[in-house]
């Protein structure tokens, strides 16, 4: 467990890693880890957010000084409404935006599909000192392609293996990978999709395409139990989050987070310079 646990029982690195169960393993209203109730959840994350940015900064201070040592990549993932805007607002947005590299991967340009699927999604990979989110990812290229069928088989297939190899080599990078899905039930995301049609202002959040991709729920599904079970690794593992309750999910998301940079554990760069003697100069202007 991180430094800054209350409340958790277990560290979230293990209750939430991804099993051979895979979804069927999963309630997406359990808060797995996780003792408190809303209110607690609340209390949680503005404590943990406050040692987020301390380490984000310490990591983004070293970067400034050319010390970087590692980076992060969040990868989130999920059906349409899981809550992936609320991680980006909530967690990520709560600490200084210097040090965060945000990806959102829409459908592919016609330039972007001259190349292979990972060409855009390695130009985005975060900088050394920096926090990057993939709010969609190159995942969606095993997802939507097997599920709609936008390509073969058996190309399909040879992307599970590039993308473990590609994920192999930012890992081997310094950068540590946190691949999220957001795993939400079908008779949530119905609520949520009807609340966006009921009020006027979230009309904008609404896309008709939704509900064609909710006829094949069962497909996403099982597209994604293969996703891990192909591309979950030591070196990026997947991390189920049930995402019913939006609270408990954004906490466990930080708690991921933080625990991937205490496992950096980045240390304020020392000065290069004599601290006293520019004192006294300072002083004296």
């Amino acid at each position: 467990m991180s430094q800054h646990s209350a409340g958790w029982t277990a560290p979230a690195t293990e209750v939430l890693r991804v099993t051979p169960a895979g979804l069927s393993g999963v309630d997406p209203d359990a808060t797995p880890g996780y003792q408190g109730k809303k209110a607690d959840g609340a209390e949680s994350l503005a404590s943990g957010l406050a040692a987020l940015g301390d380490l984000q900064e310490r990591l983004f201070a070293r970067s400034a000084v050319g010390e970087a040592q590692a980076g992060v990549l969040l990868v989130l993932q999920a059906m349409d409404s899981a809550g992936k805007g609320g991680i980006v607002r909530h967690v990520v947005g709560g600490v200084d935006p210097q040090g965060i590299e945000l990806a959102a991967f829409k459908a592919p340009t016609a330039e972007e599909l001259q190349h292979d699927f990972l060409w855009r999604v390695e130009k985005r990979l975060p900088a050394e000192g920096k926090i990057g989110v993939f709010d969609r990812s190159h995942y969606e290229d095993v997802l939507i392609g097997r599920v709609r069928a936008l390509a073969p088989a058996e190309e399909i297939e040879r992307r599970y293996r590039a993308i473990v190899d590609f994920e192999k080599r930012v890992a081997d990078s310094g950068t540590r990978i946190i691949k999220v899905m957001l795993h939400i039930s079908r008779d949530e995301q119905k609520q949520r999709l009807m609340e966006r049609l009921e009020r006027p202002e979230k009309h904008w959040k609404f896309n008709p395409g939704d509900t064609d991709e909710r006829l094949l729920w069962d497909d996403y599904m099982a597209a994604y139990d293969t996703v891990f079970a192909r591309t979950s690794t030591d070196d990026a593992p997947w991390f189920v989050i049930p995402a019913n309750r939006k609270w408990y999910a954004r906490l466990a998301v930080q708690e991921l987070l933080l625990a991937a940079l205490e496992d950096i554990d980045p240390q304020w760069p020392v000065a290069d310079y004599d601290v006293a003697a520019e004192m006294k100069r300072l002083a004296a202007s």
